[in-house]
């Protein structure tokens, strides 16, 4: 069964959708909120296939020295595609705060998020 992580605040519509679908879900957190298994400790362990979670999740305070490509290394390290939820007319800015880690996820709309999760989730539930 694929594993769905979700950073803390994913629409909880969204996580009950995905698991009527069959998937199961991973709370992960980013090292601030408590919320969850710490993200950058995901491995092939976990079967985690998918990772959702709004850009604010990923930005770090101004004080901290990670940036979010830090916070995401297990994610590219085990090839497991990010979705952050952001608005469309935000994407662009959101690529400029992501800075490198904009090259390996996906962003999307809250409007598409289901429909692109699924199919993500979908293909590696397959494999």
């Amino acid at each position: 069964m694929a594993v769905i992580g979700y950073l803390e605040g994913t629409p909880s519509i969204f996580l009950t959708q995905v698991s009527l679908d069959g998937f199961s879900t991973l709370p992960l957190g980013n090292g601030w909120d408590g919320h969850g298994k710490y993200i950058a400790h995901i491995g092939p362990q976990d079967n985690v296939c998918l990772v959702v979670g709004y850009l604010h999740k990923l930005l770090p305070t101004p004080e901290s020295t990670l940036k979010p490509a830090d916070l995401l290394f297990a994610c590219r390290r085990h090839n497991i595609p990010v979705l952050v939820i952001a608005p469309k007319e935000g994407h662009a800015k959101a690529r400029e705060l992501l800075g490198e880690a904009a090259s390996f996820v996906t962003l999307v709309s809250r409007e598409d998020l289901y429909e692109t999760a699924v199919r993500i989730a979908r293909k590696c539930d397959e494999r």
